[in-house]
């Protein structure tokens, strides 16, 4: 029996380290790579075949280098939980959310699974400027879903769309579901499937609101959400603790919907001595090209002010929850 083993190897060196150490390096990181596939290999081992182990490293949270394991090729994220579990407890992580899972790996820059999307275009913005402020953001990897992707003609009506494509998109980097992100017919489709729409909703331009978005989440992916709602634009710049606590607990995206408009929250700067607030926002409503420093530069993606908001629409939150599993 000949079975490939595909090695992928990475090693720790300091930046000072002889080029000519590196060989020897490397012949550890492959000997180390070796034993582990093999150990894989035996625990794995069942009714006379074996499964091709696959290597995966992971940036987690604490550690300042990557950390490599190795799971069987032919095995699910359920059939792996205990082995999750028990790596969860030997590298003292969180045992409520996924941190190990096949999504969750590192991606290099040669990556064919990369994603095609913009991730975490807030990531390299300035300070928001409130004096004594705490930040307090979404947590993990998101992908940027805005106006006129995926060759579809959204603008004027798909922003909240786009902000539930850009939720779900968070729960998939984080590995709480390998779904795909639903498409605006899909979205409808579900909709119109537990009686909220006519069928005749299905290929529309309607728009939806926060609450279809939190119907959505609940029916495709099994998360629940809880609802916010503020009598006007004013009152959001009193919701900053409750958001903080949003962000610390459950480190989901925001999504909110007032007027005629649907943004992302995708944290808050906080100020417990003053109470000031400012938002960072992801607008949905951007229709140019996947281009960071346009949309860094331009607000796409950015801190806003209380005078952001219509001060006079009422606003409605939807707040995903997170699952508690690995």
């Amino acid at each position: 029996m000949a079975i490939g083993l595909p090695m992928h190897v990475v090693v720790l060196a300091d930046k000072s380290t002889p080029v000519s150490q590196l060989p020897a390096l490397f012949c550890q990181g492959l000997c180390n790579q070796l034993k582990a596939m093999q150990d894989n290999l035996f625990m794995y081992y069942k009714g006379g075949q074996f499964s091709t182990p696959e290597v995966y490293h992971f940036s987690l949270p604490g550690f300042p280098h990557l950390i490599t394991t190795v799971y069987p090729k032919d095995k699910s994220e359920d059939e792996l939980e205990s082995h999750r579990k028990d790596l969860h407890c030997k590298l003292l992580l969180a045992p409520d959310r996924p941190l190990l899972r096949r999504a969750n790996r590192f991606m290099f820059a040669d990556d064919p699974n990369r994603s095609v999307y913009l991730t975490n275009t807030h990531v390299g913005l300035p300070p928001s400027g409130v004096e004594d402020g705490r930040e307090y953001l979404v947590y993990g990897t998101y992908a940027y879903h805005h106006y006129m992707q995926d060759h579809m003609d959204d603008n004027g009506w798909g922003c909240a769309y786009r902000s539930l494509q850009t939720i779900c998109s968070w729960f998939r980097h984080q590995g709480y579901t390998e779904k795909p992100i639903p498409t605006h017919r899909q979205i409808q489709q579900v909709l119109v499937d537990v009686g909220d729409k006519a069928q005749k909703f299905v290929g529309s331009k309607h728009w939806i609101g926060s609450i279809e978005v939190s119907t959505c989440l609940d029916q495709i992916l099994d998360i629940t959400s809880k609802i916010m709602f503020v009598n006007n634009g004013a009152e959001l710049s009193n919701k900053g603790r409750e958001l903080a606590v949003h962000f610390q607990t459950q480190g989901t995206p925001i999504m909110i919907g007032g007027g005629v408009l649907a943004h992302t929250i995708l944290g808050v700067d906080f100020s417990e001595v003053s109470g000031e607030v400012k938002f960072l926002i992801l607008d949905p409503h951007y229709t140019g090209s996947e281009d960071l420093k346009t949309i860094q530069d331009k607000g796409w993606c950015g801190w806003k002010s209380g005078d952001f908001w219509d001060q006079q629409a009422y606003y409605n939150l939807c707040m995903p929850q997170r699952p508690t599993m690995i």
